[in-house]
């Protein structure tokens, strides 16, 4: 998704804020659409309708890219109700507006064929006023014009202004509620190296901790019993993890301690592997382990 690709104008707020984020966790993590696909379980297609701003993407969707990129789910998926709320607020309009027009319609209907000027003027007849004077042989009686009634309002607007408000005092309480969680979340800072999972619906990540060690005069994080295992971009698991202690004790950083070998760690071993005067190939092979082991 190209970078300077505009947004659609008529994009909802909390919508367009959504999208925005999700661009910039594509954009750092360096993932292509495909490897997006491969990783999520979205087509490419679809990424491209979400991260376009053409449709909003579904729950799993935004879950699915905060994790891949170690991301904190809670503000992204707060963005993504405000979102769906609105979304749904707007197509709720329509419906509300057809039944008021049809209670006025109703509302503004004649009660019958008695309309005050509809009737012809009786011969019998007598003037009612005081002034008119008697009346000519060949003259009619004097009809005393009914003054219109005032129009009466139509009551079928108060629940769809009563929608409308209720609608705007939520997306106000969850907009706070959003500033809260941002502000809260922004203040924490990471104190440890060790990386937790967080408990959601699918399952969770396992958790690893670098315990760096000389053991037999070779550097260990404890993570995978000094195994040498080749690892390739794509994998998952001990090796990663240990690798990526290494790589962190070397002074070069591959992200977070996740056990998932994405770009930020192909990054880190390719730099590590130019340093060492290794071929720069971003493969975990012998000679790369033999080095970071040191």
């Amino acid at each position: 998704m190209p970078r300077s690709k505009m947004l659609p104008a008529e994009l909802d707020p909390s919508a367009r804020q959504l999208v925005a984020r999700l661009r910039r966790l594509k954009d750092h993590s360096e993932l292509t659409m495909r490897q997006l696909a491969a990783k999520t379980g979205y087509s490419a297609k679809s990424w491209e309708r979400y991260l376009g701003g053409v449709s909003l993407p579904p729950r799993e969707a935004v879950e699915a890219l905060a994790r891949i990129t170690g991301t904190d789910p809670v503000p992204l998926l707060a963005l993504h109700e405000i979102a769906a709320d609105s979304r749904d607020g707007r197509r709720a309009r329509p419906a509300v507006q057809q039944q008021d027009e049809q209670h006025e319609r109703d509302q503004g209907q004649p009660a019958g064929p008695t309309a005050p000027h509809s009737e012809p003027t009786s011969a019998h007849s007598k003037p009612t006023s005081a002034h008119s004077g008697p009346t000519s042989a060949h003259s009619g009686p004097t009809a005393v014009p009914t003054p219109p009634r005032a129009a009466e309002p139509t009551p079928g607007r108060f629940p769809h202004i009563a929608l409308t408000a209720g609608i705007a005092a939520l997306a106000v309480a969850l907009s706070a509620v959003l500033l809260l969680m941002l502000r809260l979340d922004d203040d924490a800072g990471q104190a440890a190296v060790t990386t937790s999972p967080r408990t959601t619906a699918a399952s969770s990540p396992p958790s690893y901790t670098c315990r760096i060690a000389r053991v037999d005069g070779r550097w260990s994080a404890g993570i995978n019993q000094g195994r040498d295992t080749e690892i390739v971009y794509g994998a998952s698991g001990a090796d990663v993890a240990e690798a990526q202690c290494l790589l962190r004790r070397a002074g070069i950083s591959p992200g977070g301690i996740d056990g998932m070998f994405g770009p930020l760690t192909l990054r880190a071993v390719k730099t590590f592997q130019d340093r060492a005067g290794l071929t720069v190939d971003g493969m975990l092979g012998p000679r790369s382990w033999k080095a970071l082991r040191g």
